[in-house]
């Protein structure tokens, strides 16, 4: 069903919306919903325009290339287009990154949160009372911030207590609370998502799932860390894209919603399903010497503080906004697989360029 295919069109200003799951929430908006947008993005490694085919022929669609720690900036921009509703997703999002550098984390993910809400705040202000009662800041955040499940059988629900692990979970936190904090302070519209693990189209290379990918097809080993039995909720990207655009048009203002895939599996699962697709669908390419791609998998030195289990409560969502996900595990793997293989074009110029396909943990046991 067309994400708000009901619902009045809004203008909505996107930070990030050339990265992975931006792009994919920008690509749903122009294909199945009357809204308009500005898609602002500074345009790091990780954002990528050709993520955004045929974007700029849509007369809804405005791309600015910004910093979001750029108040000013930003402040210029919300007065010129006059948004319904900011989503921010604009982030540092790779754990691996955050532990060789962290400076960037804070600098983006808090300072620049900061920024941004302190230019909403000032555009919110001066809006008509009409139009202040429909704005929304929509806080795009991760289930990471939660830390480390315990057991087998509990969940990440909206209440449970915040226990980051990383610099990069800890950075997404500490956003949270300036969005909480600026809603109960000055009366901010916001809403905020944690979301389980993304995948899909379009994801950048060093992520684990097209990281895997990528090295099989090119013959390398296939990293996994430690023993590979951490567990993961995994969330086909463009479920996750839908669910936004849900909670950014249609939350309560004040709450939170978690967006989960319900598709737990250890790391090593996720590998070996990558392995027996690539078996199925890449055979031609598999190196000789080898039978199968599962021959590749190396497993390496664990990385710091790594959490061992993640899953998502997503029944809120569910019961509230009637959101459910539409793919499976098996489903969208197929199809992330599929997609990757049809479209080398976009990853090769990503690997082309300075980025190197690599990831922390290169030690092997």
């Amino acid at each position: 069903m067309p994400a708000n295919s009901n619902s009045p069109a809004r203008k909505l200003l996107i930070t990030g919306g050339a990265g992975f799951i931006g792009s994919a929430v920008v690509r749903t908006l122009l294909a199945s919903t009357a809204h308009q947008v500005l898609n602002v993005d500074k345009l790091t490694y990780a954002g990528n325009l050709n993520s955004l085919p045929g974007a700029t022929e849509s007369p809804r669609y405005r791309f600015a290339q910004q910093d979001i720690t750029d108040q000013a900036a930003m402040s210029l921009l919300l007065q010129e287009f006059q948004p319904d509703i900011v989503m921010h997703l604009a982030a540092e999002s790779h754990v691996d990154r955050s532990i060789d550098g962290p400076n960037e984390f804070i600098q983006t993910n808090i300072v620049g949160t900061y920024n941004l809400l302190e230019a909403c705040r000032g555009y919110w202000q001066g809006l008509s009372q009409e139009h202040q009662a429909r704005f929304r800041f929509h806080h795009v955040s991760t289930d990471e911030v939660y830390g480390d499940l315990e057991g087998d059988e509990d969940l990440f629900r909206e209440t449970t207590a915040y226990a980051p692990s990383s610099p990069y979970s800890a950075s997404k936190a500490a956003s949270d609370h300036l969005v909480r904090a600026w809603q109960r302070t000055f009366g901010l519209p916001t809403v905020i998502t944690n979301c389980s693990n993304n995948y899909g189209p379009y994801h950048f290379p060093e992520k684990l799932i097209p990281h895997i990918i990528l090295n099989a097809l090119q013959g390398k080993s296939l990293p996994v860390y430690g023993d590979g039995a951490q567990v993961r909720d995994w969330l086909y990207v463009e479920d996750h894209a839908r669910a936004l655009i849900e909670v950014a048009t249609r939350g309560e203002v004040g709450q939170t919603y978690n967006i989960g895939g319900h598709n737990e599996k250890r790391n090593i699962e996720v590998v070996e399903t990558l392995c027996a697709l690539l078996d199925e669908l890449a055979s031609a390419e598999r190196p000789a010497q080898i039978t199968s791609y599962r021959e590749l998998i190396t497993f390496v030195k664990d990385r710091p503080g790594h959490d061992r289990r993640y899953a998502i409560d997503a029944s809120k969502i569910q019961r509230e906004l009637g959101w459910v996900p539409q793919e499976t595990f098996e489903s969208g793997i197929r199809k992330t697989v599929e997609w990757y293989l049809l479209n080398r074009r976009w990853w090769q110029d990503v690997l082309n360029g300075n980025y190197k396909l690599n990831r922390l943990g290169n030690t092997e046991h």
